[in-house]
């Protein structure tokens, strides 16, 4: 039985589980589990830019840097607080930052380097529980809640020396782009931060943010409906959203349990793979991550390959499916312009090769109306708050209502048209290709299927004449290394993701900065006061 055929059946076990209800994690602290898994990240030409300046590092140049004693953890961390300092004014990318905690952290992985990432400072989206830092989800329920311990993957970074920057900002309890809880907008597209009405991509959108403006290395965030490859693609940077299972999501405050999904936004398809190689794993305290296939060599996958010649060539033939939609006539001509390069550069790589595929009749009411199904599991989690007090849910509020207007048997129907649907992917639009091509992150992070997002050129919105476009490849369960080989050949090639956006006009450091600063500083473990009738074990023990 060849290991494709063993990924998918245990895929699609663990998916019947999971829809299920019967996977059930025991909360207890995660230190046991925070080893890192032990990767090798490779020395890498340093380009000049970033040579000259430590805020344009990828991780990948910033550990080479540093093992070439041009560069110290310290100076790193300090040229990203003077960046925001000078324009987080202005991008409100950060919700909470541990200025001090973050400097001595650096100070001490200057004086004996732990782990792979040894002094990377980084993005951590306001979901993923940071021990002694507030956690909020950017919502009115945890409003003043302050973990006593990391989410899995927060714990697995800073093992293998990562340094925790700051809280990433994030739409309301993880439903839309960021903005208040009660819906004022707050973080821009890096790319256009004097106009608003831009869209950065949600609900990471602080964690894309920050990358985009150099104000991380490198970041982590959530996806329940397209919010890592959203932003990534928003903000012209590499978002991996992973097979379900294949990082924990324990410590994260859940919007759906048989949809989230944890991973990175990096700024090259090498950082996303050393992110999540680090990231990936079991996990005792999230049974979806047990009894999976081993994790592949994702970061020798996303190093490109040439020949004798020197020609950048796949590391095994690859089949690129591209769907009717891809190149539909509705699109857009400067995005489909974009999109007829890719393929162009695609299928000019030896070992690439691009396959039509097709969709089944049944395609547009499997992806569109059962998707709704979501919001009941969103609704059952937030119930106590709901019956408390609806207003507290925010913006999303009607959507969390809505909900709770889902019957029984319409979540069932909706849970076997899922099932449906995967098995068209499956056994239907990739019977004949290795990757597929999307024009949005549904279906296949409904389905749990892992997806990456990529930067793919620039196209002029309104006055704006350079905004990022990106484009999205889904893959086959556990097959995050064939994405990653995709991304790799193509930056290879290309140069999309090594541009920045130009820096805002400064401003003057609001009292909003500084509150967030003290504020992360002066955090202490405390419970959420007198309307929190839940812990967030207990709300994500319900969403189980």
């Amino acid at each position: 039985m060849s290991q494709r055929e063993v990924n998918r059946r245990v895929f699609l076990a663990r998916t019947a589980a999971v829809t299920a209800g019967v996977a059930a994690a025991s909360f207890v602290d995660v230190a046991a589990e925070a080893a890192p898994r032990r990767r090798t990240i490779p020395d890498v030409p340093v380009r000049t830019e970033a040579a000259a300046d430590p805020t344009e590092v990828t991780i990948a140049e910033a550990v080479t840097l540093m093992r070439r004693g041009k560069l110290t953890a310290t100076g790193l961390t300090e040229a990203y607080l003077e960046r925001i300092s000078r324009y987080e004014p202005t991008y409100q990318a950060y919700n909470a930052i541990p200025s001090e905690a973050a400097l001595e952290a650096a100070r001490r992985q200057d004086q004996r380097r732990t782990g792979p990432l040894g002094g990377i400072p980084l993005c951590i989206k306001d979901n993923y529980y940071t021990a002694g830092v507030t956690t909020t989800a950017n919502s009115f329920v945890f409003a003043s809640f302050v973990p006593p311990y990391d989410a899995t993957s927060v714990a697995r970074l800073t093992a293998a020396g990562g340094i925790v920057l700051g809280k990433g900002q994030m739409g309301p309890l993880a439903t839309t782009r960021a903005t208040t809880p009660n819906g004022t907008i707050t973080t821009v597209n890096a790319w256009t931060p004097t106009d608003v009405t831009v869209d950065p991509g949600g609900s990471s959108t602080g964690p894309g943010c920050a990358v985009a403006g150099r104000m991380a290395t490198s970041s982590i965030g959530t996806q329940t409906g397209g919010s890592i490859v959203n932003p990534s693609m928003a903000q012209n940077l590499t978002g991996l959203k992973p097979t379900m299972g294949r990082t924990s999501i324990y410590g994260v405050i859940p919007l759906s349990y048989t949809r989230d999904h944890s991973g990175p936004l990096a700024r090259d398809a090498l950082d996303a793979a050393i992110m999540l190689s680090i990231m990936a794993g079991p996990d005792r305290n999230d049974v979806r991550t047990l009894g999976l296939p081993p994790v592949a060599d994702l970061i020798g996958a996303a190093l490109p390959r040439r020949d004798g010649t020197n020609r950048v060539v796949m590391r095994r033939p690859t089949r690129i499916g591209v769907p009717p939609d891809y190149l539909a006539s509705s699109t857009p001509a400067d995005i489909l312009a974009l999109r007829k390069a890719f393929l162009t550069t695609m299928a000019a790589i030896p070992g690439a090769r691009l396959v039509d595929v097709g969709y089944p009749d049944d395609w547009s009411l499997l992806t569109g109306v059962f998707n709704n199904v979501r919001l009941s599991e969103r609704a059952e989690q937030m119930l106590p708050f709901l019956q408390q007090d609806p207003t507290l849910l925010g913006v999303s509020s009607i959507s969390w209502l809505q909900g709770l207007l889902l019957s029984g048997d319409e979540w069932i129907t909706g849970q076997r048209a899922k099932n449906r649907l995967l098995r068209e992917i499956l056994d239907g639009v990739m019977a004949h290709c290795d990757v597929v091509l999307q024009t949005s992150p549904n279906p296949f992070d409904a389905v749990g299927l892992p997806e990456l997002g990529l930067p793919i050129g620039f196209h002029a919105v309104g006055a704006h004449p350079k905004v990022p476009v990106g484009t999205i490849v889904g893959g086959r369960p556990y097959e995050e290394d064939r994405l990653l080989e995709i991304a790799a050949a193509y930056q290879s090639l290309t140069d999309w993701h090594t541009q920045r956006p130009a820096d805002p006009p400064a401003a003057a450091a609001s009292g909003d900065l500084h509150r967030r600063v003290a504020k992360a500083a002066g955090a202490k473990p405390t419970d959420r006061g007198t309307v929190r009738r839940l812990t967030p074990e207990q709300v994500a023990a319900q969403s189980a």
